[in-house]
């Protein structure tokens, strides 16, 4: 399958200011994001990781190496707006991206900014919303919801446009648990309902359990990458590269080095107490 984002030897340094020397992010990184996939990174902070997502709708643009979405480059000034149309970004902060005092007025934004049809802008916002658990809320003031439906109302958004992916940086930093819960659910069902491929940048590692992929990065490069079960299993690694893991694996590597003999894949919190139930079988 032929992948949706692509960097190709990517550099990159942020320039010199009155107030800082030239600070190099990568050298030489490659990857590639599989169209349809949910893959998370996560890593420190300073790793690199919101810097790579805004390459990835070419926010920022290469210093050396290639960026290619869905086939075209994004250093392609010509290509920038289909770039955009193809990956929609939601960060932090909803409040950055929310324009509007009525819901439905900010979902249609974007799309009559492209210049859709009014009656296909119609049906965009209502089934954004719908997608988002959101459409009761649609003549709301979006000032008046809670982080996590403002959040929502921000993806609707990028959804408005129809992307084929969309790139999340740290979209429940702000949030409380709940908040949390909520968003990471409707990105979770837009990619296995949908098929919209999905990249999350987070430091909730709790967050990075249910994808298909996880990179982590460290340093401008990757440090480890593959499925969640693989990479949290790399316990060490990872604590060195000042990371933790998901409280399941926390206890069950600790239960590991008291003389346990249990698993290190075992993520969620039912696979967590199967696990430690049929080591005690075996003890008794």
């Amino acid at each position: 399958m032929t992948p949706i984002i692509q960097t190709e030897n990517l550099s990159f340094t942020y320039p010199a200011s009155e107030e800082r020397l030239a600070l190099p992010v990568f050298e030489n990184l490659n990857l590639e994001i599989e169209e349809g996939s949910f893959t998370a990174v996560i890593g420190p902070n300073g790793c690199g990781k919101s810097t790579l997502a805004k390459h990835f709708n070419a926010v920022l643009l290469p210093s050396g190496g290639k960026v290619w979405v869905a086939g075209m480059d994004s250093s392609d000034e010509e290509k920038l707006l289909e770039i955009r149309r193809e990956i929609g970004m939601v960060f932090q902060n909803p409040d950055n991206q929310i324009v509007a005092n009525v819901v439905e007025e900010d979902v249609a934004f974007a799309p009559e900014n492209l210049g859709v049809p009014s009656p296909e802008i119609r049906k965009r916002v209502d089934d954004a919303l719908k997608t988002v658990g959101m459409y009761e809320y649609r003549e709301h003031a979006p000032h008046l919801l809670s982080g996590g439906q403002k959040q929502r109302i921000a993806i609707a958004g990028v959804l408005a446009m129809q992307p084929r992916c969309i790139v999340l940086d740290e979209p429940t930093a702000m949030l409380d648990p709940r908040g949390r819960e909520e968003v990471v659910s409707t990105i979770t069902r837009l990619n296995r309902e949908q098929g919209i491929t999905v990249v999350l940048i987070t430091h909730h590692m709790r967050e990075a359990v249910g994808a298909d992929r996880v990179i982590v990065m460290h340093e401008g490069g990757i440090l480890t990458d593959g499925s969640p079960r693989e990479v949290f299993s790399q316990v060490e690694l990872l604590r060195k590269a000042g990371l933790d893991v998901p409280q399941t694996t926390d206890l069950l590597y600790s239960l590991r080095n008291a003389g346990w003999d249990l698993p290190l894949d075992a993520l969620t919190v039912d696979e967590c107490a199967e696990a430690i139930a049929a080591a005690l079988q075996i003890e008794n």
